[in-house]
């Protein structure tokens, strides 16, 4: 007896046309997507298009566009050209653009010339995550992790290179002149003076370009190092002052640097970036992600990148920008940092905002000490790291530093693992702050899709 099958036929026609609706789970993500734009504010995005004469071909609708770049960031596609074959393949996407797919370049436009506007919409959904109850402001941890630029390490010079290397084409240069008066003087014998004689060697051109371009990173590194010593010097002064003690404003000090350090790195394909190191995989041209994450249900409440690979400066903005996004009238109860982010004026400025903090000190030097038993009150005397590091051997302490692991370390792991965000796509600091705010904006809505 032969096995009877469903009936298949890949080449059947529909009776009726179908509906993109009916083929996916009414819950699907791309539903609740669709539903959480419609509340988004677009006006700054509309008033771009409204502002012309409306002459020109119609653009695709922006609330199409800015549904599509936010479902697609939540799936971990992030280039325009992976977004337009999923358009083409994925059911998904077809319930978002139906049969008219954009295309890649127009993608890649439209995120280009709204950049700033998508990238404001972090807050509009932390908004909602804050009304869905999943921001709570128990504990917020503050953490960063080094992403990889687009831009390659090979392309990047020290500024004592620099200088060999100037030395050197400047050298080659002048004998490559010489080569060629001397060339020109022999055809003129020869030939005549008829012949123009201005056309550079190809040899010439490549070094001259390459000269210029050196000299240009070599000036920009010069500028930042004399912009960071001036820094430094105003630093200095309102700490004197702030001080009050005569003998110590006089006493001297070593002057900053205004020159750069011969290991100070120059990258000629996105010059904002910097090398650091990549946890355990050596060192790379990255940008250094910052993230707020609070307790309750792991929402990223403030997100930020630099080029800087010390976290040390980065907890005051860091703060001052998560009470701005989650509103006035918010108190962070808890905050936890690890040791990158330690320093005691840090520590200070958290308790002067009202928050217990908890930052891990690191390694205590010798003439540093904690007193054994962590209890009671804490003796006088300890400076600020021996008080932090005292509290955070109290049970309390121990306690609340733990659960910084699994507040935001299990973030960056979903972003960089779940949704693939392992590089940016886009070049200069700006244009990456955007870029990760936006990959930031795509986690909470999968965490208020599911909390839903």
């Amino acid at each position: 007896m032969s096995k009877t099958y469903r009936s298949w036929d890949p080449d059947q026609a529909y009776l009726l046309p179908p509906s993109p609706s009916d083929w996916l789970p009414e819950d699907d993500l791309v539903y609740f997507v669709l539903d959480t734009v419609r509340d988004l504010n677009l006006k700054p995005i509309t008033r771009k298009y409204e502002s012309g004469d409306g002459r020109g071909f119609p653009p695709y609708h922006p609330r199409m566009m800015v549904t599509l770049l936010l479902y697609s960031y939540t799936q971990g596609a992030f280039s325009s050209r992976r977004i337009m074959k999923r358009c083409e393949r994925d059911a998904a996407y077809r319930v978002l653009v139906h049969d008219d797919a954009p295309n890649f370049r127009t993608i890649s436009d439209f995120r280009k010339l709204h950049l700033a506007e998508l990238e404001g919409m972090f807050v509009e959904v932390l908004g909602l995550c804050q009304e869905a109850g999943l921001v709570q402001l128990g504990h917020v941890s503050l953490d960063g992790t080094k992403v990889k630029a687009n831009a390659s390490r090979h392309k990047a010079m020290s500024y004592g290179r620099m200088k060999e290397e100037e030395k050197r084409l400047r050298k080659e240069i002048r004998e490559l002149l010489n080569r060629a008066e001397a060339t020109d003087a022999e055809e003129d014998e020869r030939y005549g003076r008829d012949r123009r004689g201005d056309e550079l060697p190809e040899a010439l051109s490549r070094r001259k370009d390459r000269l210029e371009k050196i000299r240009e990173a070599r000036k920009a590194l010069e500028n930042k190092a004399k912009a960071a010593a001036q820094e430094e010097r105003k630093r200095r002064q309102a700490e004197d002052c702030k001080r009050g003690n005569k003998a110590h404003q006089g006493r001297q000090r070593k002057d900053v640097k205004e020159v750069p350090d011969d290991k100070k790195q120059y990258n000629f394909t996105d010059p904002e970036t910097s090398i650091m190191k990549a946890n355990n995989k050596g060192f790379d041209q990255c940008g250094n992600a910052q993230a707020a994450v609070d307790r309750e249900h792991q929402v990223i409440v403030a997100a930020d990148v630099t080029n800087e690979s010390n976290d040390k400066k980065q907890l005051k903005p860091m703060v001052k920008q998560a009470k701005k996004n989650i509103g006035r009238g918010q108190r962070i109860n808890k905050f936890s940092a690890d040791s990158g982010y330690f320093s005691e004026d840090n520590v200070t400025w958290i308790e002067g905002q009202g928050t217990d903090g908890y930052i891990a000190t690191g390694r205590l030097k010798h003439n540093e000490k904690v007193p054994p038993h962590p209890r009671g009150r804490p003796p006088s005397g300890l400076t600020v790291k021996e008080r932090m590091a005292r509290k955070l051997r109290t049970k309390k302490g121990r306690e609340t530093y733990a659960e910084r692991k699994w507040i935001i370390e299990p973030v960056f792991g979903q972003i960089k693992r779940g949704m693939g965000f392992t590089q940016f796509l886009l070049n200069g600091i700006d244009k990456m702050r955007s870029e990760w705010r936006m990959i930031c904006l795509a986690h909470n809505l999968r965490k208020l899709w599911a909390a839903a």
